[in-house]
């Protein structure tokens, strides 16, 4: 689904001595497919945006389409159950959000509330357990019993169940150790080539975006800072100095190879193991 963001404004407690303007004038698209990573520090707009996207918030002012679903001011959005069925949104901390007796019925909420049948429920969860690498003998478990990864893990597959052409990521890996965050980030990127899906990632991690995004947009208090493919705005040093963000540690060292060898690496999604055959075939080819 193509998302498209028009000049949007959004205030919170308008016309009150708390009226704070979390978006202002905020343009951008993005095409269906993409993985976009939305970047900036707290009290950005990240979280405002994500709240339009599935229309728990309406623009103040300015229009946002998703698909051909449209959230304007003032104006009531068709069938807007339809777009958050479409809009799936994985929030920070999901586990928190489980609360059914049993694994399966938990990850079967999402689908029953949207009109799915019992069969087309069955049909879905072999494949979402799958997906996110759970074991079918624990859906009878409660899902308290399990290991905190675990619990991530289910929340994520009750999302997936409504099989959503767009996935939202809002810091999905908090709270996850080192090998955790791999783990998840790696599993959403294979399911948004495997599925096809729109996927945006809210994230503080300029690694994660550098690693998995084909498109970034930093934001600086609720106005968008910069924006385009990760290996162009993440060499921008100064520009990110302006907002606190520091260059990802490949691009550093990509600059620093350049600067101190004269070794030029375009940075292109490399593994290590590309890195240092590169950095090999250059220094034999006289380098």
């Amino acid at each position: 689904m193509d998302i498209s963001f028009k000049a949007v404004s959004h205030t919170y407690q308008p016309n009150s001595p708390f009226e704070y303007r979390a978006l202002k004038d905020l343009s951008f698209n993005i095409q269906s497919g993409q993985f976009v990573a939305i970047v900036g520090h707290t009290g950005s707009g990240k979280s405002t945006l994500i709240q339009h996207l599935n229309g728990l918030l309406k623009p103040t002012s300015g229009e946002v389409m998703i698909g051909g679903y449209r959230l304007k001011a003032g104006e009531k959005t068709a069938n807007i159950k339809g777009l958050r069925e479409k809009v799936g949104v994985v929030f920070q901390y999901p586990e928190h959000q489980l609360f059914e007796e049993t694994i399966e019925k938990d990850i079967a909420f999402g689908p029953k509330n949207f009109g799915a049948t019992e069969e087309e429920i069955q049909t879905r969860l072999p494949k979402v357990l799958e997906a996110v690498n759970l074991d079918a003998k624990l859906l009878d478990r409660s899902p308290f019993d399990l290991s905190g990864g675990q619990m991530r893990r289910v929340a994520i597959a009750g999302v997936l169940a409504m099989e959503p052409e767009v996935l939202v990521l809002d810091e999905p890996t908090a709270g996850l150790d080192p090998k955790g965050q791999q783990e998840v980030m790696d599993m959403f990127y294979r399911l948004h080539h495997e599925k096809g899906l729109t996927t945006i990632l809210v994230t503080h991690s300029m690694e994660d975006a550098l690693k998995y995004a084909d498109h970034v947009i930093i934001l600086e208090q609720g106005k968008k800072h910069l924006e385009g493919q990760p290996e162009e705005i993440f060499v921008q040093k100064e520009r990110l100095k302006q907002v606190q963000l520091d260059v990802p540690e490949e691009i550093q060292f990509l600059m620093d190879l350049k600067t101190r060898l004269g070794i030029s690496i375009t940075y292109d999604k490399h593994s290590v193991d590309d890195l240092v055959r590169e950095i090999k075939a250059q220094i034999g080819g006289g380098r």
